[in-house]
């Protein structure tokens, strides 16, 4: 269907109706197993040589359209769904790193996926290292002989800042490496990163893509473009595999390697899995993609305009204001607009921060973004509170930083909110 339109995609990509009974709508096959033909359809299912459903760990229909709908709207070869965005980042990395083996990521990112990677890996012996991604040259220079992946967010969560990505590919396939690329904030409604040179593209379906704050889901989108056996450093790919009788993912499966192994591997043996009424939430969300990212961004761009002429804000980070530095990058990396996220730094500090935030109405104060309704959070007080001031400061997320990530509702209703809440924090 890749001569389709990306709107015809959002609805038709990967949904057909229903085999047996007809249903237009994907249904939600809420089951654990499939019964085997015979034994040895059951035996080829195992040894990978067939393609089919096995048990709800691995494969289930509902999951498998969700799927083959994100590869083709981000413009992957193949897809693997999961339990969360977090989910994602370690389904993304389990097959390239190993003990002693490092990345290179961002210091621009949602501060959970900070923790993750500068603490929870560790568990793993896996290492990361954060670099600035406005100073290329610092992220070249921070690669080294066991670096095995370079890591950014395609709009950052919180600051709403625009990673160059050409760049940033350009560095990572300079040393041989895949470079991952975070694409909650965007949707490939306003970005598809692997266009500009990514590799493997990772959501937290749970924001944008869904829309309705239902579900959790993540997503791993491979480009089926990098050459996993080219430099002999990521084994798991290009060499025998144990469990499959040596079978070689790459040399067997070619651009579909990535994706064969973290549904066959990943999959099997981490559980992380995306329940199918899940996947059916997300299935529906993604049908008006289009329609509320155009929203979103309308908005956004006329609440930040707004934000940033108040005298009780110091700043505003939307990169899509003229005044801000990643203005620029607009056009080139995301040319349907900037986003629906981004932040405000009060003039009050801390304490106005906390006092705006209580004094919302309409905004409703979540731990979570890309909602249909408009949100708001005190990152370093919550999500970024486990950072050191210096590192929130550097995350975008400082202690006099409120992110907001706005809805779809009426702007001048969301602009009479804020003005009344920033009169009660700046009294």
């Amino acid at each position: 269907m890749s001569e389709y339109g990306f709107d015809t995609l959002l609805i038709h990509a990967g949904a057909r109706p229903d085999p047996a009974t007809g249903a237009r709508q994907t249904p939600i096959y809420q089951t654990t197993a499939y019964v085997f033909r015979d034994a040895d359809h059951a035996a080829a299912l195992f040894n990978l040589q067939e393609v089919g459903f096995i048990y709800s760990r691995l494969t289930n229909p509902t999951v498998a359209v969700l799927q083959e709908k994100m590869a083709m709207l981000e413009g992957g070869q193949g897809a693997v769904c999961c339990s969360s965005g977090h989910a994602a980042q370690i389904m993304a990395l389990f097959p390239l790193m190993g003990p002693g083996k490092n990345i290179v990521v961002s210091t621009r990112l949602y501060g959970g996926s900070i923790t993750q990677f500068s603490q929870t890996i560790h568990r793993f012996g896996w290492s990361a290292k954060f670099v600035d991604f406005d100073d290329m040259d610092a992220v070249a220079a921070a690669i080294d002989d066991d670096t095995r992946a370079v890591f950014c967010e395609s709009i950052a969560n919180p600051g709403g800042y625009i990673t160059d990505l050409d760049a940033a590919a350009k560095v990572a396939s300079d040393a041989g490496l895949p470079l991952i690329v975070d694409n909650t904030s965007a949707t490939p409604y306003l970005c598809r990163p692997i266009e500009h040179g990514a590799t493997l593209v990772v959501h937290s379906m749970t924001k944008f893509l869904t829309g309705n704050g239902t579900v959790t889901g993540g997503v791993v989108v491979d480009s089926g473009t990098f050459d996993w056996s080219a430099s002999g450093k990521f084994p798991s790919l290009s060499e025998p595999e144990p469990a499959y009788h040596g079978l070689k993912f790459h040399e067997t499966f070619g651009p579909l390697a990535f994706t064969f192994h973290g549904i066959a591997v990943g999959l099997r043996d981490l559980g992380m899995t995306l329940n199918p009424q899940a996947a059916h939430y997300t299935l529906m969300g993604i049908e008006t993609l289009s329609l509320r990212m155009k929203k979103h961004v309308e908005n956004a761009e006329k609440v930040a305009g707004w934000l940033e002429g108040h005298a009780a804000v110091e700043g505003v980070t939307y990169a899509g204001l003229p005044s801000s530095p990643y203005h620029s990058r607009v056009a080139q990396i995301c040319p349907k607009g900037a986003g629906g996220l981004f932040t405000v730094a009060l003039k009050g500090g801390y304490e106005a921060c906390v006092k705006f935030v209580d004094s919302l109405e309409l905004f409703s104060h979540v731990a979570n973004l890309g909602d249909t309704r408009s949100l708001v959070i005190h990152s370093a007080s919550t999500t970024h509170r486990q950072l050191s001031e210096e590192q929130q400061i550097a995350a975008g997320a400082a202690p006099n930083v409120v992110r907001i990530s706005i809805g779809i509702e009426d702007a001048d209703d969301l602009i009479r909110d804020l003005d009344q809440a920033l009169a009660k924090a700046s009294a």
